[in-house]
Order: structure tokens, then sequence, then C-alpha cells
């Protein structure tokens, strides 16, 4: 396979990922970051980063907005639950046992 055709297939996963995501709202970014150590927020970090690796200029807030299809400020707003006490302990857990990493 060339390149240009990994290329396209690795956007089109992340497109079918954004809009996965979308579409499940219900999960939290705090869930993600439990269960598989990255969320929303991360993947727009990523994307800006890309932007940066490839010279295209692009604002922090445009690339979390890619990845949230909407201003993050709506998204947090209508879909961020604030996270219980079990969620940030487990939260805190992974934390520990990664920092336990060598």
């Amino acid at each position: 396979m060339d390149q240009a055709m990994q290329d396209k297939l690795d956007a089109a996963v992340a497109r079918r990922l954004y809009a996965h995501l979308d579409a499940n709202k219900d999960v939290q970014n705090i869930d993600l970051m439990i269960l598989a150590d990255f969320c929303r927020n991360c993947l727009g970090k990523w994307y800006k980063a890309a932007a940066d690796d490839l010279g295209v200029p692009m604002d922090p807030e445009a690339a979390r907005e890619r990845v949230y299809g909407m201003p993050y400020s709506e998204w947090k707003a209508n879909h961020q639950a604030k996270a219980t006490p079990e969620q940030i302990a487990a939260f805190d857990a992974r934390q520990a046992a990664k920092s336990g990493c060598s």
C-alpha cells in the first residue's frame, strides 16, 4: 500500500471515530480517560499537533471543534456531566498505576 492510500484510509478512520464519538455524547471524557487514557480533548490536541507538523495554521479551539463537531463551550454546556466520585476515584487509580510503570 502506498502512502497516499494509507493517508486516505487513516483519514476515513478518523472521520468515523469523530462520528462515533458524536453519536455517543453520553460517553464522558473522564470515562474515555479511565478506559483508554485519551479523550476528545486529547484528540483535539493531536489534531493541532498534526497541523503544526504540517505547517498548517490551526487555532487550538478550531482543532477541538473539529473533534467535538461544535464549539467546546457548547458541548460542555450541553453534554458534559459532572464527574462522579466513582469516576474520579477510577481516574486517580489509573493515573497512579501509570506512574508506577517503568
